[in-house]
């Protein structure tokens, strides 16, 4: 059971990982799109939003001050599914689609982080820097 915990905890921090990662060597094209989006400073908020994301995605792969990087992820990811994932106001019926996928996904992982959350304050889990 040990391993499956760490498992878990390394599958779902890459979801945050490799797009945080992605907010840095990709600047640019985030910061077009989130300007598209209509979000003030985009440029502060892709490399903001870039440190949550990393910070959040350690936390939980390595088990340190998870309680932190759970509520950093859920700062981010359910204000950027109602921001940047609004299907309700799409046209091309492809786009609005992905842009549903996104949302529900966004606030599915939020719904982990807040598990993550309050799991990691009534449980001690195994093979984390926090033991």
């Amino acid at each position: 059971m040990t391993i499956l915990i760490l498992l878990a905890r390394i599958l779902y921090s890459f979801i945050f990982l490799m797009p945080g990662i992605a907010h840095f060597t990709h600047t640019d094209e985030m910061t077009e799109y989130t300007k598209s989006k209509g979000v003030p400073a985009p440029r502060l908020a892709v490399l903001v939003t870039g440190v949550m994301l990393l910070l959040g995605g350690l936390s939980i792969l390595l088990g340190a001050f998870v309680n932190i990087g759970a509520v950093l992820l859920i700062i981010f990811l359910i204000p950027t599914a109602i921001i940047m994932h609004n299907f309700w106001t799409v046209e091309d019926p492809m786009m609005k689609q992905n842009d549903m996928n996104h949302f529900l996904k966004d606030l599915a992982l939020a719904g982990a982080a807040f598990l993550i959350w309050y799991l990691y304050q009534t449980v001690p889990i195994p093979l984390s820097l926090a033991q």
